[in-house]
């Protein structure tokens, strides 16, 4: 059984032999914080009641239009909705604003023009009740799969699953935010909890500038005080995801003294530009390799007395001769860092390897912006355990934290920094995501909407003042 203090400073848990587990609640400012406390009962989470009239209200409505979902999903999956196909990417976009209206949601389009993408989609419902927790939802319209591409349609392989393009990736996990707002919404819940969905155009190639494409997003966030993230995370139905890597692009140019081959390393020509280069990546590799959990790689590179490249097709051309020492270099790659002072230290690294230069060489590195860290938080993990107490009330087992190193970068870690607690991964689970091979496990849809769906009905309960709970 669960007693709650009325003035709901602590959270006492007692089992059938009467032990007691009490933890401190706590907050910073007026930002909702909490810690939660989970004790396993013949398997089942005790935090909230079996019995719970509520909850039980969620899991029927999910039951009972679970088939209506499933058709919704596959008339979304059959929409193209590659990132660059703006109208298509529009129209599934509509497509969501009619059944998030029709649950009593405001909704308007933010148009992309200024950054290059169709848009977002933006909903909210905002409670009557001031203090209510506000949670952002996150999910995104845009698929990896162009109009041209041969894998447009949803196509059931057999009972349990189906294939279609971004139908993990993510219109499922779409879909599962609608199904738990429309249950929330029947068991009359909805309004104890202020909501703002935020449903990207741009998650799968960001438009730019970020300040402009990731503006909506990173708005709501400076907002909310939660944010659920409703991708696959890696498709495994017993984990979500508090840790995402930032995903950040480097460019590396050099320049050395061209000159016949004869001569190299003479005191007036130097080392030329692609010995330079050969410098700088094996000191990035010695200085870098083992810290933490950051990781680089130079994914493409150029060098000789000319080099042209095209960053829109990622690739280029170069001409170069045995016996001329070469004139320029570039170097394109990624970095991936869990927090933001990892990559922060990569970054000085990184730049004072390029400055330290050989003789009669030079060298530039600019590192873009990209996705930033979404580090692993006390408030992440949290808000996992919350999320594992539902998922246990309602018999699907506990769920634990994905190894960072096996979660890419997504929307949510634009939000991490202004909000308290983060999770994602609680969408449509499923296998070969981004390919031909794209396959959902449909037994995952109905189960994460509720885990969902109890999640938030869990949240609503803390609708006082957050210094005082």
């Amino acid at each position: 059984m669960v007693d709650i203090n009325p003035q709901v400073q602590y959270l006492t848990v007692t089992d059938d032999h009467h032990q007691t587990v009490t933890m401190t609640q706590f907050f910073t400012g007026l930002t909702l914080y909490f810690c939660l406390t989970l004790l396993a009962i013949g398997g089942e989470s005790a935090l909230i009641p079996d019995k719970d009239s509520t909850k039980q209200k969620l899991v029927t409505f999910i039951d009972q239009n679970l088939t209506v979902a499933t058709a919704r999903l596959e008339q979304a999956v059959n929409i193209n909705s590659g990132t660059l196909n703006l109208a298509g990417v529009k129209q599934v976009g509509q497509f969501y604003q009619s059944q998030f209206n029709a649950i009593g949601f405001q909704t308007h389009w933010v148009d992309g023009q200024s950054f290059g993408r169709a848009g977002h989609l933006v909903a909210e419902h905002l409670s009557k009740h001031t203090n209510a927790p506000k949670i952002l939802l996150i999910g995104h319209l845009d698929t990896v799969f162009a109009p041209a591409d041969a894998f447009q349609q949803y196509r059931p392989i057999d009972e349990r699953y189906v294939a279609g393009p971004g139908i993990t990736d993510m219109k499922g996990g779409n879909s599962i935010i609608l199904l738990a707002l429309g249950a929330l919404q029947a068991s009359g819940t909805l309004d104890q909890l202020s909501i703002k969905v935020v449903l990207t155009g741009d998650e799968e190639r960001s438009g730019e500038p970020l300040s402009k494409s990731k503006a909506a997003l990173i708005d709501a966030a400076k907002w909310a005080d939660i944010a659920l993230g409703f991708e696959d995370g890696d498709s495994d139905i017993k984990t979500a995801v508090i840790a995402r890597r930032g995903s950040v692009s480097w460019e590396l140019n050099v320049s050395g003294k061209p000159a016949h081959s004869s001569q190299i390393f003479q005191p007036e020509v130097g080392a030329g530009a692609i010995f330079e280069t050969a410098r700088i990546l094996n000191e990035f590799r010695e200085g870098l390799s083992d810290y933490g959990e950051l990781t680089f790689n130079p994914g493409l590179m150029l060098g000789g007395t000319e080099v042209e490249y095209d960053e829109q097709s990622a690739s280029g051309r170069a001409f170069g001769k045995s016996n001329v020492i070469a004139q320029t270099t570039k170097v394109t790659g990624g970095l991936r860092a869990l927090t933001p002072d990892e990559l922060a230290h990569a970054k000085q690294v990184m730049q004072n390897i390029v400055q330290q230069n050989l003789p009669h060489t030079s060298a530039t590195l600019v590192i873009d912006d990209g996705y930033p860290p979404m580090a692993p938080t006390a408030g992440n993990r949290n808000l996992l355990a919350l999320y594992s107490a539902a998922s246990e009330s309602l018999g699907f087992g506990p769920v634990i934290a994905v190894n960072p190193r096996n979660a890419g970068a997504a929307d949510i870690s634009f939000t991490a920094e202004y909000v308290t607690m983060s999770l994602d991964g609680l969408g449509l689970m499923g296998s070969g995501g981004h390919t031909k091979y794209e396959i959902a496990d449909m037994q995952s849809f109905g189960t994460n909407a509720k885990k969902a769906a109890v999640l938030l009905y869990y949240l609503s309960q803390h609708k006082t003042d957050p210094t005082e709970l």
